[in-house]
């Protein structure tokens, strides 16, 4: 398999166009607009369509036909958890509701914690249903994203619960994770996505090996704050269901044998989660690389 690059796909146009068309159009019409944008991508993705299909057709066994539409259906859900991204961040006056499922466990989180999510439904909105811990959510992306999307984003954010800790070369992002674990907040990150030079584990996943970055739970370990599994899936035009699995602690030991022994189980229990969310989903998981 090959690691991510720490890049994603799109330009900052595509965030301003589709802005300008929720702002004076409504949400519909972007939707709407998203049908040939989708189409285009099946045609124009390359790597990203391969990857797709190995997905749909080697991993969840679907056949050539099925695999073809449900890659089309998978870059439209995607574009459309992007722009309800946007609507959310930005203010706009669309609402999108949130179905809780395990809220009970994250308001254990009153010192603050970790949520590891994954590249399935919206992660980044997910915050959004977080209000009723009334708590700063930090959400960690890579440094390597396209700085202007970044940037773009910055200028149109106005939801002031949820700032961005970026992943740098220079570690810089260890200071702000630390700060927000020390002023009880939440750090949200991702745990199914690796670029080159971090440390993995290889855990079997809709039935082939792939490998997984121990970054989020050797976090937790130092910094002795529990772990909750988190996944925001898109169930309706303006409707995501946020779920939670129960906290869980990831015990700092110092023989470095047993403290992976325990990272690594604590590893599989994710995967399990995360599997089982996938195949629940499967239209919305989003890794246009080659995973396995």
């Amino acid at each position: 398999m090959t690691s991510w690059t720490g890049k994603s796909k799109g330009g900052v146009l595509g965030y301003k166009i589709f802005i300008w068309c929720i702002k004076h159009f409504g949400l519909n019409f972007a939707y709407f607009l998203l049908i040939f944008v989708s189409a285009y991508f099946v045609i124009a993705s390359g790597k990203a369509f391969r990857a797709t299909f190995y997905y749909f057709h080697s991993r969840l066994g679907y056949n050539e036909f099925k695999t073809i539409i449900s890659i089309f259906r998978n870059y439209y859900r995607f574009g459309q958890v992007i722009i309800d991204k946007v609507v959310v961040l930005a203010g706009f006056n669309h609402k999108l509701s949130f179905n809780l499922e395990g809220k009970e466990y994250l308001l254990q989180m009153q010192n603050g914690g970790i949520l590891i999510s994954a590249h399935i439904g919206n992660w980044e909105i997910g915050g959004q249903a977080l209000d009723f811990l009334q708590k700063k959510i930090n959400l960690l992306v890579f440094d390597s994203e396209k700085q202007a999307i970044k940037q773009y984003m910055s200028e149109v954010l106005t939801a002031r619960n949820v700032s961005f800790i970026s992943i740098g070369d220079d570690f810089s992002h260890l200071v702000g994770i630390k700060q927000a674990l020390a002023n009880k907040e939440i750090i949200a990150i991702h745990g199914d996505r690796f670029i080159s030079g971090n440390r993995t584990i290889k855990i079997n996943f809709l039935g082939e090996p792939a490998c997984f970055p121990l970054g989020p739970w050797l976090i937790a370990s130092k910094y002795n704050v529990p772990v909750s599994y988190v996944f925001a899936v898109k169930e309706s035009a303006k409707q995501y269901r946020f779920y939670a699995t129960p906290l869980k602690m990831i015990p700092s030991v110092k023989n470095p044998a047993q403290r992976e022994e325990i990272i690594v189980d604590s590893m599989k229990e994710y995967v399990r989660e995360l599997e089982n969310i996938v195949r629940k989903y499967p239209l919305q998981w989003y890794n246009y690389y080659n995973f396995w």
